[in-house]
């Protein structure tokens, strides 16, 4: 079980990474570098759009690699979206500006965030599943925990390297050329991750079937459309929250506040290191008290924490945006840490891989894809402190918080045997 949720952490953390390094350069420099013809605000709606293309793409790698893994395997899956992923990052650090190539340039971008997003919508649903089929049903929530550090993991990595080339580099060779570099090295990750992936063995429940789904989105369309809408809508706080404080603060902490880049980015990461530094703990609990009360929890403590997420952004001061992005984070892990248990254990095996990984990927459409784009446009008809973005988050949050009620418990409960004593005669 160590070495499966290692590998399943190390490759889901390459594929964030792929992911995860788009955001932070939508947030930084690919609005002037291909849509120079835009006022500084629209080029970066338009680069957050292109950002947004990822997510639109993600429910549909979810159908098309759901369909093999819940055919094939799940093993597949897992070498087909890293290599899809780690050769479309890699082409977006090799697409000329506007300035050389004119409109194939953006176009170009758009092609490629289609083809990462295509890629990373099959990787969640193939890694979680390997690492929970595998799992003892008493600690399945601790084992399939792992690969939901590797966002957290990718995160750090993609920004890691943003920020040591922001503090090496002056702007103009940023601009230039030192952006690039964070996609080339998606290249020898990806390769990495095929080699730690070349061990894996098959999900013993998978082998087990023997009665495979012939379309699988179809039967999920027909028995499980309830529950892939619940769990889509589950879910979207999540992205919300965490794609609100990665990749919009980031743009506006240094377009509107004049906070350097370096301090934005630490900041960042420092609350996503104790966030990914707790997912084990929090996945510890669901195994105890359950899945759902935690995603209630969170959700509570997500929709009471926006207001105060956005006042603290936007003193511009580090120690006070630390403290904000970190609680905006902890209600985030307390749902999202669950969430390898959960959204397996509430399809059946036959769908599994399909049913979860759609589900999953909706609810990035509906929080993640979107949240750059409207904080950005409420953040401009704001004043300092961009209430409204506080306003949205929080509605975010109770939407979700209903779509939590409605969903079963799934952990699984242990069955007490009474003994008898024997009685005399």
């Amino acid at each position: 079980m160590l070495r499966l949720a290692a590998a399943s952490l190390a490759g889901t953390a390459i594929e964030f990474y792929d992911f995860f390094v788009y955001g932070t350069a939508a947030a930084l420099v690919l609005g002037p570098l291909f849509f120079p013809t835009f006022s500084p605000m629209a080029a970066t709606l338009a680069a957050f759009g292109t950002f947004g293309v990822g997510f639109v793409a993600r429910p549909l790698g979810s159908i098309l690699f759901g369909h093999f893994g819940d055919r094939r395997g799940r093993r597949p899956v897992l070498v087909a979206s890293l290599l899809l992923t780690g050769a479309s990052t890699v082409a977006v650090g090799c697409v000329p500006s506007y300035g050389s190539i004119g409109v194939a340039a953006p176009v170009l971008l758009l092609v490629l965030r289609f083809l990462q997003g295509l890629g990373l919508g099959g990787e969640w649903g193939g890694a979680v599943l390997l690492t929970a089929e595998h799992a003892p049903a008493g600690r399945r929530g601790l084992w399939s925990s792992f690969p939901q550090i590797g966002p957290a993991v990718g995160f750090l990595l993609a920004n890691g390297v943003m920020l040591a080339l922001s503090a090496a580099l002056t702007d103009a060779q940023f601009a230039q050329w030192g952006w690039r570099v964070p996609f080339w090295v998606a290249g020898a990750l990806a390769l990495g991750g095929l080699w730690l992936r070349s061990s894996l063995v098959e999900s013993p429940r998978f082998l087990e079937i023997d009665d495979h789904a012939r379309v699988p989105l179809a039967e999920v369309a027909r028995e499980h459309w309830r529950l892939v809408l619940l769990t889509a809508g589950a879910l979207s706080v999540g992205y919300a929250i965490f794609y609100a404080v990665t990749t919009w603060s980031l743009a506006y902490g240094t377009e509107r506040l004049g906070v350097g880049r370096t301090e934005m980015l630490a900041c960042i990461m420092a609350a996503v290191v104790v966030k990914g530094s707790l997912t084990p703990l929090v996945a510890l609990l669901s195994d105890r008290y359950g899945r759902r009360p935690l995603c209630l929890l969170g959700c509570t403590a997500a929709a009471l924490w926006m207001f105060p997420m956005v006042a603290l952004l936007a003193t511009g001061a580090p120690l006070l945006m630390f403290l904000g992005f970190l609680g905006a984070l902890l209600a985030f892990v307390t749902m999202f840490a669950v969430l390898g248990a959960y959204l397996p254990e509430l399809y059946e095996p036959r769908v599994r891989c399909t049913g979860a990984a759609v589900g999953y990927n909706l609810g990035g459409v509906l929080g993640g894809a979107l949240t750059p784009i409207v904080a950005t446009a409420l953040a401009e008809h704001s004043g300092r402190v961009p209430w409204g973005v506080g306003a949205y988050l929080t509605g975010v949050a109770l939407f979700s918080l209903g779509c939590f009620a409605l969903l079963p418990e799934t952990r699984p409960v242990e069955v007490e045997v009474a003994v008898v004593e024997p009685v005399a005669g």
